[in-house]
């Protein structure tokens, strides 16, 4: 108890620290306190500017991605007891890079800029119901096939908008897109992505009882009166709503919700629900770090986020697979 509350403890103040440096720094230094502050009249609006209209809706959105990533990656892996569930397993994070893909390439994105994450999200909700569908009347595996299959579907069709891309500006737009950023987000985009990841952590948040039960095996749970079918849903609404609203804003982010569960587990505990809180503050101080580095890291051209925690997560996702070979019978 005392260390998961001392964890805790530690990566609020983590993620606290994080926030301050992540609206402070950027290409323009770390001067920011200063210029507020300074007797520059013209100097101090614009760090005003730059603060409250580019950095501060930035760094929300990252903390709010952030946590549902965690979070969500926690949950899942609980659902399925498979320490290598993440977001992206039930097709939602495809589904939404799908739609916000297809408001680029029709154009209504150049048009009409909110088309794109409000098509990211139809785009994951969609997705969702397809998963959901399929995986009906089947077992956990049976969803995540399902999943699989949704997510190869969605990735199928966005590398089809890629091929058939009406000019390069189109491609060069959607592949931007598909890297991840949290660069020049609005309070439009935020204000849009927040009552859904709202209510999917609130979801995902309310599965902790129930994925204790299930841990102990799926009979068990039914027979400690867990509804098996409503906790499914419940974990898969909450990360449509969640991610799927996270990813349709800032597209598709990789490994954050596979890599924060896994830090927090040994001081947390295996029990699930002990799990949840530490994965969305890891999570939430994972992405603000990884931002952080993008803005300061000395290249030509700002590093995009996705690309960055896939250099991170991919070495780890690959420790785990020899980890967990060692381990097996």
């Amino acid at each position: 108890m005392k260390s998961r509350s001392a964890l805790v403890l530690w990566l609020s103040v983590a993620v606290l620290l994080l926030t301050v440096l992540s609206l402070m720094a950027g290409r323009t230094g770390l001067s920011m306190p200063m210029e507020l502050f300074g007797a520059d009249v013209e100097a101090r609006e614009l760090a005003r500017l730059i603060l409250t209209e580019l950095r501060l809706p930035r760094t929300l959105l990252g903390l709010l991605v952030g946590a549902s990533l965690g979070l969500c990656g926690a949950v899942l892996q609980g659902l399925t007891r498979n320490p290598l569930a993440e977001p992206g397993l039930l097709g939602v994070s495809s589904g939404a890079a799908l739609g916000a893909v297809i408001a680029i390439y029709s154009g209504i994105g150049v048009t009409l800029p909110l088309a794109v994450p409000i098509a990211g999200l139809v785009g994951a909700l969609i997705a969702s119901l397809l998963t959901l569908a399929l995986g009906a009347g089947g077992g956990l595996l049976v969803l995540v096939l399902a999943g699989a299959a949704v997510s190869a579907l969605m990735v199928t069709g966005t590398a089809l908008a890629l091929n058939l891309a009406p000019n390069p500006y189109a491609v060069w737009e959607i592949s931007q897109w598909l890297l991840g950023s949290l660069t020049d987000r609005s309070w439009q985009q935020l204000l849009l992505a927040l009552p859904f990841m709202s209510l999917g952590i609130a979801l995902l948040a309310g599965c902790g009882s129930g994925l204790n039960a299930l841990s102990l095996g799926e009979l068990t749970a039914a027979s400690l009166g867990v509804d098996l079918r409503r906790l499914r849903w419940q974990a898969l609404a909450g990360t449509a709503l969640a991610v799927g609203a996270g990813t349709a804003v800032t597209g598709a982010i990789g490994f954050i919700g596979l890599l924060a569960p896994h830090l927090v587990r040994a001081p947390a505990g295996h029990e699930p629900s002990r799990v949840l809180l530490p994965s969305a503050l890891m999570g939430a101080a994972l992405l603000l770090a990884a931002d952080i580095a993008t803005r300061l890291l000395p290249f030509a051209q700002e590093l995009k986020l996705g690309v960055l925690t896939g250099f991170v997560g991919a070495p780890f996702f690959v420790m785990l697979v020899l980890r967990m070979k060692r381990e097996s019978p």
